[in-house]
This record gives C-alpha cells, sequence and structure tokens, in this order.
C-alpha cells in the first residue's frame, strides 16, 4: 500500500522514500503502522527531507514477495533513498537481506535504518573506502562484512524482543501467584482493551486512568497489557 505525505524541507539529490512493514495476523489495519510512521515522519522532519510516499506491508519479512515493496523497488531509481524504521522492516534473513542489500547499494539505493545506523548503506560505504585505501580487503569482501552485520542487528532485535516477551510473562507469572491465580494465569485481554491500547499508545491524550476504570484493571496490570501490545507491533 502506498500513501503519500509531506514529511517537512525538500530533498536535493533523489527522492526519499519512507517503507513500513508487520506480519501479525491479527488486528490487521493503520494503527499497527503508526508507530514506524511517527519515527520515520520525525527523522524526516528533523533531517528537513521531503518524503515523496510512504509504502507499508502486511506481510513476513522473511522474503521480498511483498506487494508493496515491489512497487517501492520499482520506483526507486539511482540517487533515492528509502527509510526504515529498524532493520527487521527490511528483512529478517540475513542471507535474502545481504543479496537485497548489495543489489539496492549497487544500483545506487541508499538504505536508512533509523534504529540500525551501522547497517546503512552510508556507513558500510565509509567502511570500504576506509579498507580500500589502507588495503585491508579486496572490494568482494564488502558482501560478507554487509552479510556479518545484517547477522548481528537481526540477531540482537530478535534477542530484544525475547528478553522484553520472556519479562512481561515472568511478571505476569509472578503477579498470578500473588493474587492466587494458577500459576501464568492471567485474564485474557479482551478485543476491546487491545484496541483501547492501540488507541492510548497512538494518543497519549488518553489517560490510563480511563484505561484502567474502564476495564476495571489495575495500573500494573494495565501496564503488563500495554507491554504485551508493543511487543506484539515489534514483530
Amino acid at each position: 500500500m502506498f500513501n503519500s505525505f509531506f514529511c517537512g524541507g525538500h530533498c536535493i539529490m533523489g527522492n526519499y522514500w519512507s517503507y513500513m512493514r508487520i506480519s501479525t495476523k491479527e488486528e490487521r489495519g493503520m494503527q499497527k503502522f503508526n508507530r514506524q510512521s511517527s519515527a520515520l515522519e520525525k527523522y524526516a522532519q528533523d533531517n528537513n527531507i521531503h518524503c515523496v510516499g510512504a509504502y507499508q506491508d502486511d506481510a513476513s519479512g522473511k522474503n521480498f514477495d511483498r506487494p508493496a515493496w515491489k512497487d517501492i523497488e520499482k520506483a526507486a531509481q539511482p540517487g533515492d533513498t528509502i527509510v526504515f524504521k529498524d532493520i527487521s522492516r527490511f528483512t529478517r534473513v540475513a542471507e535474502n537481506g545481504r543479496a537485497k542489500y548489495m543489489e539496492l547499494m549497487n544500483k545506487g539505493v541508499e538504505l536508512i535504518f533509523i534504529d540500525n545506523p551501522t547497517v546503512s548503506t552510508t556507513y558500510i560505504k565509509q567502511l570500504l573506502n576506509v579498507a580500500e585505501k589502507q588495503n585491508l580487503v579486496a572490494k568482494t569482501s564488502l558482501e560478507n562484512t554487509v552479510k556479518l552485520l545484517l547477522i548481528v542487528e537481526l540477531d540482537r532485535a530478535e534477542q530484544e524482543r525475547k528478553i522484553l516477551i520472556k519479562r512481561i510473562t515472568d511478571g505476569i507469572k509472578n503477579s498470578g501467584k500473588k493474587q492466587g491465580r494458577k500459576p501464568g494465569q492471567l485474564d485474557k485481554m479482551t478485543d476491546e482493551l487491545h484496541s483501547d491500547i492501540l488507541n492510548y499508545l497512538n494518543d497519549r491524550s488518553i489517560k490510563q486512568v480511563t484505561l484502567m476504570e474502564k476495564h476495571k484493571i489495575s495500573r500494573n496490570t494495565l501496564k503488563k497489557y500495554v507491554a504485551l501490545v508493543q511487543a506484539e507491533q515489534k514483530k
């Protein structure tokens, strides 16, 4: 899906595009993209660039067989830049990601990962320039360097997500024990509560106390549900 929006400023060379991806099967909809969209728009504003369009997919990151991705790849020309919130929005598989990364960089398309600057093409090109000047590595070694960096960043992102989910789960288990529930038991989050939390995350004018009173839950329980929804959005 493509949405045009103005991000502020004017780009000097080439066009700037932004790309967002989610893969959660439940709760498909625009709300899922808000967190990425906010980060991308802030980046554009902070760097005074004009994004000509935002593309978004609700699809797996295991390959590049995604409708919006195919469109942005066709649209991006040499000198253009594609901006992502993080590397996992581009790919979740280092081998496939490396091949596509090199293809785009060799085409002259810049890739910017806001949360993972060490795998942005500008950083990789700097490494290559230093290596070439000092005759440290052959140019063909760049692909292996890119693959290694992708593996490191993808693994770090996945480990952080797993740790977050484990902490949340452990916290729920401990809370259940204190309240006399069976280990690991927590009232299932209703669709209405899930929707309200998504709205809360996207509109901080909504007060926590409003959700607590509406759904008759404590602040601590609400925080755990909020953390679970945030973890879902990182998938």
